[in-house]
């Protein structure tokens, strides 16, 4: 479905716009019309991540006049090995800095404005208004429910894509010409009941190749040329090396675009993806579940008593053990010395209960003590009251006992 240019030519190009832009101009499909739209549009990168890192150097190649990139993170080492906007010497810089830096180098003729901070209810409809495209590269399910809610009251083309392993989709939704992300996935996952990338792990090329292609889509919307992903999804698998094409179309009951809309204001969406302010530790801690009912309490220790405890445990005069909920892979990069593996979901499956030695105090742990506290409860709840939480996880033991380990 070819979709009319979103952007006006812009003024004439200069001779060295003309000599920069020439493999785009000899293109029929974009010629020098094409290339005066490019550089008059306006396009939002939500994320300088792994999705975020193609698509802002190759947005700052294709000559996008203005590109702005929202991000209140910094860079860490282990964001390297797909964040190819980021080198070694940026760990610790915010990512915007970074990012502006790097498409400077790339392409001084564009402008990079810089959001550092992050997208809330509060301020989306501000900062989203001031662009033409939005290319979402969110790794988490609160912010895309935002995007694409603020992209429909604002009219907006949400082009989107997400990542995780060996596996990436990408789609255009844009109300009025097609479905619009909750359209398609109208109601959020439980939370952690999708890994990310950071638990799971992803190809790093994979970013790459989700991020060109979501390009290519803002290129493609601005001039005008060619059919978007408007009511298709696309579905890469990189292990296969194949990609395939799944119609999507919009729902006529949709909450936010459909013919009666019941959702016409941004929202709380930590609260709608089931994430609330307080962790998950802090709510079982206290007692009270979502419903209000007493909920079983366990303990909370931090990293520095654990590691007392395990020098304690070390000359027999304490007993206790250790357990690790967290992927294999996660283990491999860093674990605590003496600690026991048994994945999360053997404790929600009850056959952890079973298999953990009942008499011997226990302190669950995982990478930042969300997913432990969920084990924690869960023993809790069988009547085990020797049951404790490592607050903060592994991030936490690095930081307050052995910084020499690496984190992810």
């Amino acid at each position: 479905m070819a979709i009319p240019p979103l952007v006006a030519p812009g003024p004439e190009l200069t001779t060295e716009q003309k000599a920069r832009y020439a493999r785009h101009i000899l293109l029929p499909e974009i010629g020098i019309d094409g290339q005066r739209r490019l550089a008059n549009a306006r396009v939002l990168v939500v994320g300088a991540g792994g999705l975020g890192s193609p698509a802002l150097m190759y947005l700052a190649a294709a000559g996008v006049g203005t590109i702005g990139v929202v991000d209140d993170d910094v860079v860490d080492a282990s964001n390297l090995q797909r964040q190819v906007v980021h080198g070694i010497a940026d760990v610790g810089r915010p990512k915007t800095e970074s990012a502006a830096e790097t498409v400077a180098a790339i392409n001084p003729l564009v402008t990079v404005v810089r959001h550092d901070l992050r997208l809330t209810s509060e301020n989306a409809l501000e900062i989203l208004a001031d662009y033409d495209v939005v290319l979402d590269g969110a790794d988490n399910f609160p912010t895309r429910y935002l995007v694409n809610d603020a992209c429909v009251f604002l009219g907006l083309p949400h082009v989107w894509g997400s990542i995780y392993r060996f596996d990436g989709q990408v789609s255009v939704w844009f109300s009025g010409h097609g479905p619009c992300y909750r359209c398609v996935f109208p109601d959020p996952p439980p939370p952690d009941a999708v890994p990310s990338c950071a638990t799971g792990g992803v190809l790093g090329v994979l970013c790459a190749a989700v991020g060109s292609v979501q390009v290519a889509e803002a290129v493609k919307l601005i001039v005008g040329q060619g059919e978007p992903l408007v009511g298709r999804l696309l579905v890469h698998d990189a292990l296969r090396q194949t990609w395939d094409s799944l119609t999507v179309r919009a729902d006529p009951e949709c909450p936010v675009c459909g013919e009666s809309p019941t959702v016409t204001s941004l929202v709380d969406y930590e609260q709608f993806c089931g994430m609330p302010g307080a962790s998950l530790g802090e709510s079982v801690q206290e007692g009270a579940d979502p419903d209000g009912a007493s909920a079983p309490a366990f303990a909370e220790v931090s990293a520095t008593e654990l590691a007392t405890m395990l020098a304690a445990r070390e000359s027999g005069d304490r007993e206790f053990e250790l357990v690790d909920v967290r992927e294999p892979g996660e283990r491999a990069v860093v674990s605590i010395p003496g600690a026991r593996a048994l994945h999360l979901d053997r404790f929600r499956d009850g056959t952890a209960a079973e298999e953990l030695p009942r008499g011997i105090p226990l302190v669950l742990m995982c990478k930042s003590g969300v997913r432990s506290a969920e084990a924690a409860g869960l023993l809790a709840a069988t009547g085990r009251g020797d049951v404790a939480n490592l607050t903060g996880g592994v991030l936490a033991w690095v930081k307050d006992v052995d910084p020499s380990l690496p984190v992810y």
